[in-house]
């Protein structure tokens, strides 16, 4: 391909070479230049793509895309510079494939919490209604069946658009992904112009050195959304729903359980049943009647709001909605096990004081014979939060499991100590088993009538980090083996 079809939505200086250069390739890791190819010079974090333009050259780069004045002007390259090489490797990996996210109906899901579930559920609705629907986010990527993994929740711009091509090319009609604050920052999605953008709630995270500078910023990062999207659809009941939406310049749709919305969930009644946890949802609006939703609590039915107002815009039928959504399951998230039948266990990756109490108090809402949780700590981690998730615990669960998550270079037995100073607040039973598989045998073997068995921490995660090293690890795998049930993957 010719530099100059690359370059036709972008803004730029031509500052040496030949527009009409053949380009073999869009790189932006020094060590993946081939001949002929266009090196990306991204400013990042912990290190500057200029520093390794001698390499690129050295190994064949035709062009380069620089943000800094070169001093000194290599002969026979084109040298390209654009105010933002970042939002330069999104337009130019989008013209590379193709422009494939134009070839799809698209969706972006932002918020603090629920991206994950909530791009689930969306997706199981569509192919429910009969869609080809490929996803991206914290999980990787799915197309066409395969998982295709992925470093960030939302990929590198050149990565994101090779995944959108791959969906193209597999029948995708639609497309669902997370999009992160930092994808934002980091101009990971600059060119696309989503379908529907959703917005789910905001709360102080990511913030810190690498990240974000404030919750000012934040908070600036998740409305970009609403700057890209042709609908925007938000949450009500978030505090902050209008900061994020008060520069949108496309119309907002809304969702609430408290007041009036485009859809209002206007009654919730919580149901179980062996091996079930979930909720029964009246909704009014752009969904009218029941949809049963196979997932407990009310963060969960927030999500579930969410993804009826962005299908239902999308023209799929209440019917649809909750064939989808009673069968909807997200790995490692309120994750509901098949077991004998007189208690029920879940896997959960809330791993921080909040994230637990917004689960724990919602289990007890169910009225379990006990509520027991099982989890450990994170090695290398502030002790603070160990105390308040040894309290959370003590405060909700009849009985506490101590045992590993990732110690990575601590000590179970140092974490568990420090959890248990946060026990020690409240009157909860607590046992502790360090090893996590013998920790959940002896759970289940010990599980009463009516029991509610949280396994904690761990989520979709499929490995224990131990001084360094990853060892294979699947909670869902231990409890199956244990009970003798079939893998559904089987």
């Amino acid at each position: 391909m010719k530099l100059i079809e690359l370059l036709r939505e972008l803004d730029y200086t031509l500052v040496a070479g030949n527009m009409s250069v053949e380009i073999t390739g869009v790189v932006y890791d020094s060590r993946k230049v081939e001949p002929g190819s266009l090196f990306v010079c991204l400013t990042g974090f912990q290190s500057d793509g200029h520093d390794y333009i001698p390499d690129a050259l050295a190994q064949g780069a035709r062009a380069l895309v620089v943000e800094k004045v070169l001093r000194v002007l290599p002969p026979d390259v084109t040298v390209i510079q654009v105010e933002n090489s970042r939002r330069a490797l999104a337009l130019l990996s989008a013209a590379w494939f193709g422009w494939p996210a134009r070839k799809m109906t698209t969706i972006a899901v932002t918020g603090t919490k629920g991206k994950t579930t909530t791009t689930h559920m969306i997706r199981d609705i569509l192919t429910a209604a009969g869609y080809r629907v490929g996803m991206i986010g914290t999980m990787g990527a799915f197309i066409a069946g395969e998982k295709v993994p992925t470093k960030n929740t939302t990929p590198e711009s050149y990565e994101l658009h090779s995944l959108f091509a791959r969906m193209v090319e597999a029948g995708c009609t639609h497309m669902v992904m997370e999009a992160s604050s930092q994808g934002f920052k980091l101009h990971r999605t600059d060119g696309i112009q989503f379908d529907f953008g959703a917005f789910l709630n905001l709360s102080p995270d990511h913030i810190g050195a690498g990240e974000h500078a404030d919750f000012g910023e934040y908070l600036h990062c998740k409305s970009l959304l609403f700057r890209q999207c042709r609908v925007g659809v938000a949450n009500m009941d978030d505090p902050h729903w209008v900061s994020v939406t008060d520069q949108a310049i496309c119309p907002i749709r809304t969702f609430s359980q408290e007041g009036p919305a485009d859809l209002r969930i206007t009654k919730v009644e919580e149901l179980r049943a062996p091996g079930f946890l979930g909720s029964r949802l009246t909704a009014a609006g752009l969904v009218e009647g029941e949809v049963c939703l196979g997932m407990p609590g009310r963060f969960n039915v927030e999500n579930a709001a969410a993804a009826m107002a962005v299908t239902a815009l999308l023209g799929v039928d209440r019917e649809t909605m909750d064939r989808a959504l009673r069968r909807v399951r997200v790995k490692g998230r309120t994750q509901v096990l098949p077991t004998p039948g007189h208690y029920t266990v879940l896997i959960d990756y809330a791993h921080n004081a909040a994230s637990m109490e917004n689960l724990l108090s919602m289990l007890k809402s169910y009225r379990p014979h006990r509520l027991i949780c099982l989890f450990g700590g994170g090695g290398d981690r502030p002790k603070m939060r160990r105390y308040a998730m040894g309290e959370i615990s003590a405060k909700y669960a009849d009985l506490t499991i101590l045992t590993m998550d990732n110690p990575r270079s601590e000590t179970v037995e140092a974490i568990n100590e420090d959890i248990k100073v946060g026990l020690a607040r409240h009157q909860g039973e607590s046992i502790s088993i360090p090893d996590r598989a013998e920790a959940i045998r002896w759970a289940l073997d010990h599980a009463q009538e009516g029991d509610i068995i949280a396994l904690i921490g761990k989520g979709h995660e499929e490995y224990q980090e131990i001084q360094g090293v990853k060892y294979p690890f699947s909670e869902e795998q231990v409890v199956r083996e244990h009970l003798g049930m079939d893998d559904p993957a089987g």
